[in-house]
């Protein structure tokens, strides 16, 4: 089971925190689905995102003139060229109900420019504005999507074709529905959830936002939680997300921006960036009760990370909750250790200018003094401390010593994935230990002495 690993920082946690770990995952969810069960939705337009406990709130904030209404308001309403245009103009149409901002929105999403994911959205969010030619040409032209095989496999992908096969449930025949089976059934029980069960890290960081896309329209309109299929890795994937972000923030033209951790260290994309926390934020939606959950609403609201692009600032009006309470970050362990997937994340504090360690999908990084560096594993002898956890470079750190200040974890990491070694510690029996699918394990050595450690 992916762990919190035991550290200082993990036990100065209050106890009450520790209490709410314990509450059953999904206490929300719905059934429980089989292969076997029709999917069905008896939902009424809008059925993507914006149902009614969701409208209720944004039609509020209109009302309030909260500040990411007005700044939403101030691309839409002066026609600003926003990159994604259809998303914007139908959302603000359900908030505001003007005519011709649906106008505009139907004639970009028959454009030459529009996406079936887009589309999906006008079709569903200005039903009612749409002309009956406008209705013939989007519904073809979803239909034909979701008729054709998919391009991929992608979690991207799903969610756009789960899309359009929800908004198009009752307006053609059979084809929705039969690609809603395919989509919960043969796709994500068949092949996505075996995968995680496997340990096989199909589901990236810059997926976290699609995926929660996916998560709410199905669960909206079917009652059908997909996580209660894959349990384990969506108990963890919030926080997971939350430490797998380099500590310093990017000062971009208009908001500051958390930068998650990439295996290619370059400029950051600020799109990307974007994206990242409006997953983070769909994830409290979806989930408002989760422990994990809480922490994030504690780390989103902050007013300097609010998304003020115009990229970014559909999002941020669709999901922010700023009225939702949410727990300290700071209670969060500093050292995050997940041995399904051969994760570890380690932070020396929660401050900007922490040191910071990440170890994912084969590659090695450290972020201090306010960049990222690659690690090549073969170049590094000496074990590196980051105060919370010592970590050893496998490859080149099969004999080496080191005398911890207090019990903090130690990793090696770098080695066989799922290949059994034997350990010796000084003054212990030796012992087998089988490293897990990314190639670390965690040694528990003595406190206040230097001892010697030897990995064959």
């Amino acid at each position: 089971m992916t762990q919190w690993a035991v550290s200082p920082a993990f036990r100065r946690i209050p106890g009450w925190l520790l209490f709410l770990s314990a509450v059953p995952l999904f206490a929300q969810t719905s059934f429980a689905q089989t292969s076997s069960d029709p999917i069905a939705i008896s939902t009424d337009h809008p059925r993507l995102l914006l149902r009614p406990a969701r409208l209720r709130l944004l039609k509020r904030e209109r009302e309030r003139k909260s500040t990411r209404w007005l700044q939403f308001e101030a691309y839409v309403a002066g026609q600003a060229r926003m990159p994604e245009q259809g998303f914007a103009r139908a959302l603000y149409y359900q908030i505001s109900g003007d005519a011709e901002t649906a106008r505009r929105a139907a004639a970009w999403a028959l454009g030459a420019e529009s996406d079936t994911r887009q589309q999906a959205m006008v079709f569903d969010w200005c039903q009612d504005a749409l002309s009956e030619a406008q209705r013939r040409d989007l519904t073809a032209r979803l239909e034909k999507a979701i008729a054709a095989p998919p391009a991929d496999e992608s979690i991207g992908t799903a969610r756009t074709r789960a899309m359009a096969a929800i908004v198009l449930y009752d307006h053609v025949p059979r084809t929705p529905q039969r690609e809603l089976e395919r989509l919960v059934h043969t796709w994500w029980e068949g092949k996505i959830v075996p995968a995680l069960e496997a340990g096989r890290s199909i589901v990236g960081r810059d997926d976290a936002y699609a995926l929660y896309e996916l998560l709410h329209v199905i669960r909206d309109n079917t009652l059908v939680d997909l996580r209660e299929s894959a349990q384990g890795f969506f108990k963890e994937f919030p926080i997971e997300h939350l430490i797998s972000y380099y500590p310093a923030t990017y000062p971009g033209p208009d908001t500051e921006y958390h930068i998650g951790a990439e295996r290619k260290i370059g400029e950051p994309d600020l799109d990307l960036a974007s994206l990242s926390r409006a997953a983070e934020l769909a994830m409290v939606a979806f989930d408002t009760n989760a422990p994990s959950t809480q922490v994030l609403q504690g780390w989103l609201m902050h007013d300097r990370f609010m998304l003020r692009s115009p990229f970014g600032a559909p999002y941020e009006f669709l999901w922010a909750n700023p009225y939702q309470p949410g727990l300290s970050y700071y209670l969060v362990p500093l050292v995050y250790y997940n041995p399904e997937f051969g994760r570890l994340f380690v932070r020396s504090n929660w401050e900007e200018n922490a040191r910071w360690f990440g170890y994912f999908d084969g590659v090695t990084e450290v972020f201090e003094e306010g960049h990222a560096t690659l690690i090549d594993p073969h170049r590094v002898n000496a074990p590196l401390s980051l105060e919370e956890a010592v970590i050893c470079l496998g490859q080149t750190a099969r004999k080496f010593d080191v005398k911890l200040e207090e019990d903090e974890p130690v990793f090696i990491v770098g080695l066989d994935p799922r290949h059994t070694y034997l350990v010796e510690i000084d003054d212990e029996e030796m012992y087998e230990a089988v490293s897990d699918p990314g190639g670390i394990l965690q040694l528990e050595l003595p406190a206040g002495k230097r001892v010697g450690v030897r990995v064959k």
